[in-house]
Order: structure tokens, then sequence, then C-alpha cells
């Protein structure tokens, strides 16, 4: 089956997929190939497998890297950020 990606927190390892049929899967990182993550609206294609807790995307393959404004917000961006900041303020006192 074909479909769109809802969303993926790369920090927890899973997220939904929206398939083709209109009903959403659950995906967990196990079901990708390793190293590879997903985004919000990539393309993929994947099984369905029907389990004790509903319905999940097995054997996920990217099709093609949708367009997310969500990729560029990560919860830690802010805090390496100021991290960032505060070790060049350290640095100029030294100099």
């Amino acid at each position: 089956m074909k479909g769109k990606v809802k969303f993926f927190n790369r920090k927890k390892g899973f997220g939904f997929i929206q398939g083709e049929d209109g009903q959403d899967y659950f995906v967990h990182f196990t079901a990708l190939p390793r190293g590879a993550f997903l985004g919000e609206n990539d393309e993929v294609s994947f099984e369905v497998a029907e389990t004790d807790r509903g319905k999940q995307a097995k054997n996920v393959v990217l099709e093609s890297k949708g367009s997310s404004s969500s990729e560029s917000y990560q919860g830690n961006n802010q805090e390496s950020e100021e991290t960032f900041g505060e070790e060049s303020e350290e640095q100029s006192e030294e100099e």
C-alpha cells in the first residue's frame, strides 16, 4: 500500500502514516530500513499488519521526501543555540 507520513517522532521512534485508503497506520522505527527516518509528508509504501493494538505499517519504503515545516523545528534546536551562545560568551571572556 502507499501512503503519506502524518508525523514521525525521531526521538520516540514512532509515528503515523495515512494510507491511500484514508486510514491511519502506526509505524515504528523497526519497520524502516536501518538508519532511515521519516518526515512529515514523505510518501511511502508499506505492508499492512493487523495487530491486537490496531493496524501497523511494516516493511516501510521511502518513495519520496515530502516538504515539512516540522523538520526545521526540533525540540533541541533552541537548547543547542542557547548552549552555543553560552559557550561563545565564556570563550570571549577568557580572551
